[in-house]
Formats: structure tokens, sequence, C-alpha cells
């Protein structure tokens, strides 16, 4: 069983040095978790600037679906490399930006026809679809939720609602969008149990913002998370999805899914939405399409795509190199990876709740696959978040060699590579339990 090495003190003084020049050079806007000066990556494994070895179960943010530098990946990216590293997409063609469409057009839901758009981040392709939106509906409003993240550019960050800080000194923001609670049981907006509420949160829309706000026939989109990320890992219950797809349906609403972080199987299926048997109108895809390579897409109907030449392009969006490595990256995940994070995730899971049995500060466990999280409370009952013994928990699991993450305002997230295998579960639970052990006595 392979564990984490430390050989230094951590940080150790390469990792100092490096992040004291990276301060004075680098933008002060970026969150920086903690002090991980990375070199290399190799499947679920990373070494620091001072040889220190750390169990990944981040995944560079829910994006080396596949592992860090798996051969596959990088035989395809230094394949294409060596042919054509770029030539602009949108003004002509290239081979694989052709074969990606087709492929993420085959693997996507739905079984209508349909149409992609390529581009260069998750922030990128949630900008196209809110435009695309307005285009073809020619609506200019959109509902969105609180708790939401789709990127920091202003069109995403307009349908964001995650952390205020994201948000502040930003303003004017887009106008027409409504941000409504989302499906977070644990805590629920409405002060309701699922499910017993009815879906209260979605009878709200129709019933409260459609008719004293916003006329439904104004409103071009919802974006929505199959999964809230961002916000705190928060999965809806079952038919959540349905529900909602329905009401837009009614009222000639487009369903947009933003499957960034959710997607690429981590899940345990290919998409996350498919979990709750929804097709939407319009997905973006990023994160683990490319393995790490810059890369995003927009996948709709055929029929939803049907602006005109030059409302949109992107002079980076399909780069060839990117393109190849998604295309391999695929092909290693239906290989047996989405199996995978559904037996891995599983254990994971099991062993959060049992932790959960003995520790009151975990007030819930939830998740989908290998996107799974932890929520710290000062009490169960009340539910009040405590952020601070989450931010003690992420910096003591990094002194040990595990990389985890924050979301929302008091969650850990797991979401490790999805070739993961129950030898690193097991490390990852043993580490976490035993940081957790050392802060809790350090508080009595």
């Amino acid at each position: 069983m392979k564990r984490p090495q430390q050989i230094t003190s951590v940080p150790g003084p390469k990792a100092l040095s490096w992040i004291s020049r990276d301060s004075k050079m680098l933008s002060p806007s970026l969150p920086r978790e903690y002090p991980l000066v990375a070199v290399k990556g190799r499947g679920q494994w990373i070494e620091d600037v001072d040889g220190n070895e750390y169990l990944d179960f981040t995944s560079g943010i829910a994006v080396c679906n596949t592992g860090h530098c798996h051969p596959e990946v990088v035989a395809a990216a230094q394949a294409q490399i060596a042919d054509l590293i770029h030539i602009c997409g949108s003004d002509f063609y290239h081979l694989p930006m052709i074969e990606l469409a087709e492929c993420l057009a085959a693997i996507t839901p739905g079984s209508f026809e349909k149409r992609v758009l390529l581009a260069n981040s998750g922030a990128e392709a949630v900008e196209a679809g809110f435009k695309l939106a307005r285009w073809h509906s020619g609506r200019d409003k959109a509902i969105a939720f609180l708790g939401a993240f789709h990127g920091r550019t202003m069109g995403a960050l307009s349908l964001s609602a995650s952390k205020a800080i994201q948000r502040k000194g930003f303003s004017s923001f887009v106008p027409g969008i409504t941000h409504v609670p989302y499906a977070n049981c644990y805590h629920c907006a409405f002060r309701m149990t699922y499910p017993t509420c009815d879906f209260e949160c979605i009878r709200f829309i129709e019933d409260h913002i459609f008719r004293t706000f916003i006329p439904p026939e104004e409103v071009a989109v919802i974006v929505i998370e199959p999964i809230q990320g961002e916000g705190g890992y928060i999965v809806p219950p079952t038919g959540y999805h349905g529900r909602l797809k329905a009401i837009a349906e009614k009222y000639g609403i487009l369903y947009m899914m933003d499957e960034i972080q959710a997607g690429m199987g981590r899940t345990g299926k290919f998409f996350a939405i498919e979990h709750f048997g929804v097709v939407p109108d319009i997905m973006t895809l990023a994160k683990g399409i490319a393995s790490g390579m810059p890369l995003s897409a927009l996948v709709t109907r055929a029929d939803v795509m049907d602006w005109t030449r030059g409302a949109h392009g992107s002079t980076f969006g399909g780069n060839p190199v990117s393109c190849a490595a998604a295309l391999a990256s695929i092909r290693v995940i239906q290989s047996g990876l989405i199996q995978n994070a559904a037996v891995q995730g599983d254990k994971l899971r099991a062993g959060l709740n049992s932790l959960q049995q003995n520790y009151e500060c975990l007030g819930d466990i939830r998740g989908l696959g290998l996107m799974q999280a932890a929520e710290l409370v000062k009490d169960r009952n009340t539910k009040i978040p405590d952020k601070s013994l989450r931010d003690k928990l992420l910096q003591g699991c990094f002194k040990k060699g595990l990389l985890l993450l924050s979301c929302g305002e008091s969650v850990i997230r797991f979401c490790p590579p999805l070739i993961i295998s129950s030898d690193d579960t097991e490390v990852a639970l043993e580490i976490f339990e035993d940081v957790l052990k050392e802060e809790l006595l350090s508080t009595q």
C-alpha cells in the first residue's frame, strides 16, 4: 500500500522560495488553498519542488480524471504537437476538431442531432451557451441558482452565486438574471423536508417568480448544475431535474446543464445528469474533457445552435493538441474508469459514512461516484458551518501528504482521479481521520 512521502518540512525550503517569488509577481486574486508547489504528476501522485510526494484527491479541481500525465493522453498530445499545434478553428478546418465534435455528439445524452462549439475554458463555454440561448429564443432573461458557480468572466459570474467575494466589486452584472434556491435539502431555504416538501423550491419558481416578477415567456434559459460543485457538492433529490425540466418545457425555456465539474465519468456515469434521467437542450463541458489541456465544449440540440456566421468564435477554441488529448481522454475514460469511479465512490462514501457515526462535526456526507463531500458543522442540530475546522483539516491533510479541496461554506470535497485504487481510498480515509482526531483533541 503506497503512502505519501514527506522528506522535508511542508512546505519545504525550495517551495518557500518559489512562493516568495510568486507573491511578488502573480495576481493576488488567486485563491491558493495551501502552499503546494508542484513539479511532477503521475497518476494519482503529485511531487513538489522539494521532492515530497502527495496523494492527490483533487485531480487539479476535477480536471485530471484520467490521472496526471496518463501515457495515452501524453502520446496523443505529443503526436499532434509534432504535426500541427495551431490553426484557428474559427477560420479553418482541422481533423481533431471535427472528430471530437462527432465524438461528443455521440456520447452526450439525447438521440437527436447535435452541434458542438469548442472553446478554451468552462467559463467561456458558459458564456457561449448563455449567448446562444438568447440568440435562439429571442428572449433576454435567465433563471440561475443560489450556490451556483459557472465561472468568473462577466456573463458566467452574473449567473454564479456561490460566494459573495467572487462578485464583490464587479457590478453591474448582466441584467435579467434571477437567482432562486437550489434543492439543497440539508440547508433548505424554505425550512421544509424532502419528500413531503413536494419540491417547494420548484413550485416557488412557477407560483412566485413567474407570477409576480418575471413573465416566463421572457425567460430564455434555466442554467443549472446537475450537482452543485463549488456551492458545496449539493446533490438534488431524485425527481428534481425532471420536475424542473418540465417547467422549462411548459414555457418554452431552454434547459442548460453545466457539467463542467460533474461530467466526464466522475459520478459513475459519463455525465451526472444521466443519474436523473433528464436530457438537457444545452450542455457545457470542460475540466476533465482533455485531462488538463485547455479545452471546453458547448453541445446543443442542432436546432438550437442556429446562430449565423460570425456570431461567435474563438481563436484558440478547439486547439488541435487539446482536441487530440480530449479524444484520448475519452477513450481512457470509456475503458473502465467510469465503473471504477462508481466502485471507489461507494467505498469512499462508506468510509465517510462510518466516520460520521463517530464524529459529531461531520454534519452531512453526500455525493455521487468520486464526487463526494463532508460538511463540517459546529452543531448537528443547528447545522452551523464550522469553516475554521474545515480549513484546519485541509492544512493538516496537506502536511501529511493528502491533497483535498474546500467548497461551499464549510465543506471538504473528495474528487480524486478516476484511476484510484481501493488502497488509495483507504489511505486517504486513514489520513483524513488521523488529522480529524488531532484537530479535535487540540481543541479539548
